[in-house]
């Protein structure tokens, strides 16, 4: 079965490393969507995984960036740049893995959401999570909104946004 859009997805990352002087091969795999809502249905997600067996310490360094900073910007493009011209249909969500950072980095956003929801239940009160890039503050909001005692948002403009954690609004 053919898959084109992670197709395209692997040779477009693996044309702008080698742009980059990089040479390397990219690795797919897909996350499909699990239907919560029809009316805004999930596109499936793909995984593109750079392969780091031939990378330097210092390339891989340099291509994760500081805090995530440039494997951000990677997916941010991948993401833009792999859904112009596509119909609403035929888009899909990108995520760009180098080392098991983004692995990693899950783990830590779903225990920092987790820390925000335990104390937000024990205060009462708001909680405010800050540095955390659009794509990590939607993996927030996705996790918390299972919790029917809790509510999300987010706050301000960028690059001083933060997702806001607070008891849900009864009605």
């Amino acid at each position: 079965m053919s898959n084109i859009p992670m197709q395209r997805g692997q040779q477009w990352l693996k044309t702008l490393l080698e742009l980059s002087g990089i040479s390397t091969e990219i690795h797919g795999n897909l996350e499909a969507a699990q239907p919560q809502d029809e009316d805004f249905p999930e596109s499936d997600s793909y995984w593109l995984t750079i392969d780091e067996t031939n990378l330097t310490p210092e390339q891989i360094q340099v291509l994760i960036g500081p805090d995530g900073s440039v494997l951000d910007a990677i997916q941010y493009l991948a993401n833009s740049v792999l859904n112009l011209s596509q119909s609403e249909e035929g888009q899909a969500s990108y995520t760009i893995e180098l080392n098991g950072y983004r692995v990693k980095r899950q783990a830590e956003i779903r225990a920092l959401a987790e820390a925000a929801a335990d104390e937000v239940r024990f205060s009462g009160r708001e909680v405010e999570i800050k540095s955390l890039s659009s794509a990590e503050r939607r993996q927030v909001h996705t996790f918390l909104k299972d919790f029917g005692d809790l509510e999300t948002f987010s706050r301000g403009k960028e690059p001083h946004r933060h997702l806001v954690v607070r008891p849900a609004a009864l009605e």
